[in-house]
């Protein structure tokens, strides 16, 4: 049986807007603006790396603690009284769960957004703990192709009986460079555009109501 390994923000709920939206915040309080070979340099960092971006090159506040506390308290208010699901995941997830395949969530969230987030959307109930994943708590990255070879050994499968749902073009080609088999889930052209997320996946979808199950438990 193949196992199935979820991103969150932008895959399983409608929260990149919101990131996107915390990050403006911080460069509109500080009077920058980012190019587009920036603002895709900082869609592939982690909170902490991201934090250290606004400060080591721009100047925003303090410290890079200072931003990555900033940031988080702005997503922590969303994640826990506005995160939900998109539409068709939580039919798609309860029936991978309840046919007994392994799945997880791999995030670059810290576990604090992932735990408030599933929990506020009702997603949590379908993840055993221990894989609710942060990339934090592999020390990590979603570059870094090692990050895909664990989970699959955590789900005890071989990467190429893997399914990866992710929004970022970027995640699906190192998950692709591992073996894993690839489905794109478009949020916004600042992760991937439709084109550069068919280059690394199977499938591209705007949302989970077009995925056959059948397909993937085949």
């Amino acid at each position: 049986m193949p196992g199935f390994i979820f991103d969150m923000d932008g895959t399983l709920m409608d929260s990149i807007g919101i990131w996107h939206e915390a990050e403006q915040k911080i460069l509109d309080d500080s009077d920058v603006v980012l190019t587009k070979t920036e603002r895709d340099e900082l869609n592939a960092l982690t909170l902490e790396e991201a934090g250290d971006f606004f400060h080591d090159r721009f100047g925003v506040l303090e410290s890079g603690r200072a931003v990555v506390d900033a940031i988080i308290d702005y997503m922590l208010a969303f994640y826990g009284t506005r995160a939900e699901a998109n539409p068709g995941v939580a039919d798609f997830v309860s029936a991978v769960h309840d046919s007994g395949a392994p799945l997880c969530v791999l995030s670059s969230s810290p576990q604090s957004f992932l735990q408030a987030g599933l929990g506020k959307s009702g997603l949590k109930r379908f993840f055993a703990d221990d894989l609710i994943i942060s990339v934090e708590d592999l020390s990590t990255t979603k570059r870094d192709a090692e990050t895909y070879r664990h989970v699959c050994a955590l789900l005890c499968v071989e990467p190429g009986d893997a399914w990866f749902f992710d929004d970022s073009w970027y995640a699906l080609a190192t998950a692709r460079g591992v073996g894993l088999r690839n489905v794109g889930v478009f949020s916004s052209d600042n992760c991937g555009t439709h084109e550069e997320l068919a280059r690394y996946a199977e499938q591209v979808v705007d949302d989970f109501t077009e995925l056959d199950l059948k397909i993937f438990l085949a």
